[in-house]
């Protein structure tokens, strides 16, 4: 439906990707659910990401790309880092998913959601979830920023 750009009410409907996939012959199952999570806010979504790092752990999920660059850091598991992460003299960990791109330096990191293409420098953070492009440096704040944010 995105790559058509069929949309209703101006948004991508999940229940019109489900009508599409069912028409074209797709069998759709039930399956169990162990826990039900939500990502209505910040908390809720650092939760969910938290339990998702821990099912992927179990799995033995390959969550950390190869292309990583870690210089005098350590990775305290289970986190998600994508590809062209550069840790640099920082802690990250546990449950931190880092997007594509970012770097993380002089800096402890627990618990959060950190989008692409972020900086974080010379801070300890907890429990944030921080958007892309976004620079935090600084003193130590329980932080939820947007895309093109600058905290100095």
């Amino acid at each position: 439906i995105i790559d058509n750009d069929i949309k209703e009410k101006n948004e991508y409907q999940l229940t019109t990707a489900l009508e599409y996939l069912k028409n074209d012959g797709l069998r759709f199952r039930t399956g169990d659910i162990e826990e039900w999570l939500d990502c209505g806010n910040k908390d809720a979504t650092i939760y969910t990401n938290q339990r998702v790092l821990e099912f992927c752990k179990a799995r033995n999920e390959q969550l950390i790309s190869d292309s990583v660059v870690i210089q005098n850091a350590v990775i305290i598991e289970p986190c998600f880092i994508a590809s062209d992460v550069v840790l640099h003299n920082s802690v990250v960990g546990p449950h931190v998913s880092i997007g594509k791109g970012s770097k993380i330096e002089n800096s402890v990191v627990s618990n959060s959601i950190i989008q692409q293409k972020t900086t974080i420098k010379n801070n300890v953070i907890a429990n944030a979830l921080i958007g892309s492009h976004t620079i935090v440096k600084g003193k130590a704040e329980d932080y939820s920023l947007g895309d093109y944010s600058t905290l100095s």
